[in-house]
């Protein structure tokens, strides 16, 4: 389980973000990106639960910003929280219900307005929570140690649910634990975007454009970069696709497809002064010189060691997101073998 949380000054941005579509997605890409996926990019987001709250986006944020009123001293009344599963971990709709009430419970604002909205366009199906922390009495829930919080809640919420169990933040965590190797899901979706990318295209220009297509902003200087639809930015080098790696694949799929389409034009060259032969015995020997003609097989030869080799840099890595309990069993005995007597 892998959980945000954060606060803010605007009800109506923090809402409407949670409720509505990506902004930077037009109804076309929406379809494409839909059918591509098998996700739901159009009509992203349902609402699970209203907590002493009803309505569409003005309503709602008219009702809590009345009630955040109560508090003269609050500047960010605003409480917003995500949970997200783990890949391969499916939830039902009512165990989302429950982690989202958890979630509330846990950062004391179960008896305040708040929202349980579901976001279906991700693989693994997850919740936004928004909260007003600011309840009716004037109280105002407090947000010091969040991250702490968030984090013993994640860890509890997948024993709970017999979850895979995902490292918590490095500065949460024990020495011994802190260098276990872990998953940045941010950078795995860019490592497999640029990879079925590349299978696509067959030259930079519309590698360039396939990735803007997908959300990406593409930086090419000494190296390259890709910013992501949150503003993010990672190295290709970080997800194993440098720039000299991108350069590399591109050119061997433009020397793949140059020899098989020069193979190509040597065959219907060869077939059309087949049809053109007078004899069979003419057909025979254009037949039989051009299948022992040393040129022929060099070619074949070396589109499939060209071939290999592409295969070998768009192997994917699979990393799973779970910690292996062998690792965490370690990490352990090491720390009991180290304790004091």
């Amino acid at each position: 389980m892998i959980g945000y949380v954060g606060t803010g000054a605007s009800f109506y941005e923090c809402i409407r973000y949670c409720l509505e579509d990506k902004n930077n997605l037009s109804e076309e890409q929406k379809v494409l990106k839909t059918l591509k996926d098998q996700l739901q990019h159009k009509d992203r987001a349902e609402i699970l639960e209203f907590n002493k709250c009803v309505g569409d986006l003005g309503e709602l944020t008219s009702q809590f910003i009345d009630v955040a009123k109560l508090s003269k001293r609050v500047e960010k009344p605003v409480f917003h929280f995500s949970l997200r599963p783990a890949p391969g971990d499916v939830l039902s709709r009512d165990q989302l219900i429950e982690m989202g009430k958890e979630c509330a419970k846990q950062f004391g604002v179960a008896d305040n307005q708040y929202l349980i909205i579901l976001h279906k366009d991700t693989t693994e199906p997850h919740i936004h929570i928004v909260a007003n922390r600011v309840g009716f009495d004037g109280k105002v829930a407090k947000d010091n140690y969040s991250y702490r919080k968030m984090d013993g809640l994640c860890r509890q919420l997948e024993k709970q649910f017999h979850l895979k169990e995902v490292l918590s933040a490095r500065r949460f965590l024990p020495e011994e634990l802190r260098h276990l190797p872990r998953l940045d899901s941010r950078k795995e979706k860019l490592k497999t975007d640029i990879r079925d990318t590349l299978k696509q295209v067959n030259s930079f220009q519309h590698f360039e454009e396939k990735m803007k297509s997908l959300g990406y902003t593409v930086l090419k200087g000494r190296g390259i970069s890709f910013v992501d639809d949150k503003k993010v930015k990672i190295k290709g080098s970080e997800v194993g696709f440098s720039l000299a790696k991108i350069e590399k694949i591109l050119h061997l799929k433009q020397e793949i497809s140059i020899k098989q389409e020069k193979q190509k034009l040597r065959e219907i060259a060869l077939q059309r002064d087949i049809d053109n032969a007078h004899t069979p015995v003419q057909k025979l020997l254009l037949k039989t010189t051009h299948s022992n003609r040393q040129e022929d097989f060099e070619v074949l030869e070396l589109i499939k060691q060209l071939d290999k080799l592409l295969n070998v840099l768009l192997k994917p890595e699979y990393v799973d997101q779970s910690v292996s309990p062998e690792l965490l069993k370690e990490a352990r005995r090491k720390k009991h073998r180290h304790k004091p007597s």
